[in-house]
């Protein structure tokens, strides 16, 4: 006799335009979205691009890896033998996050923490020099840590992301000062 097991988390999962929704609930005081993105790379497990709780959007961990399932920053010769660079990955995963951060109605300015994983600390400065064209001392917090591997022996870096975006903020109020900066 064959039963049916139905996850208490498993949510239905509703087509919406260029996102696919995958779950809504009351969690942390406010609505939940979880959303995997049409036109991004899609997530090799069951997770999400990114998820919203309140005025928070968490983004999943993003590497340089694009729709067509290659990665930027990845070259191989004729004889296989790979060349891999950090900049470009780099360049490549925090574009991929902006392109993410879209989809909630966000940008890398919203950003007010990032996680960093690099498969090599020896990658560290180029990284850091990519890092540093679009963020300065008045962006998010940010941690940088060494991982033994990520999921493709062609990745360097993976990096999180959280990002602060209220729900309801006046439009009448420019966006810079909505961000607690200057108009």
């Amino acid at each position: 006799m064959s039963q049916t097991h139905h996850s208490p988390y498993r949510h239905d999962c509703y087509p919406r335009g260029d996102v696919l929704s995958m779950g809504r609930g009351d969690h942390a005081g406010g609505m939940a979205d979880a959303k995997v993105l049409a036109g991004q790379a899609r997530p090799r497990g069951r997770y999400p691009h990114l998820k919203r709780a309140g005025d928070y959007v968490f983004v999943s961990g993003t590497s340089s890896r694009r729709p067509d399932n290659t990665f930027a920053g990845a070259e191989a010769d004729p004889m296989g033998t790979a060349t891999l660079d950090i900049r470009a990955q780099t360049r490549a995963v925090i574009e991929n996050i902006a392109a993410i951060l879209a989809g909630a109605g966000a940008r890398l300015s919203d950003l007010v923490q990032v996680t960093a994983y690099l498969v090599n600390m020896n990658d560290f400065g180029g990284y850091n020099e990519v890092y540093g064209e679009y963020f300065d001392e008045h962006g998010p917090a940010r941690t940088t840590v060494a991982v033994h591997q990520l999921p493709h022996p062609h990745i360097l870096i993976e990096i999180q992301a959280v990002a602060h975006v209220p729900r309801s903020v006046p439009q009448d109020v420019p966006r810079d000062v909505r961000q607690g900066g200057r108009p």
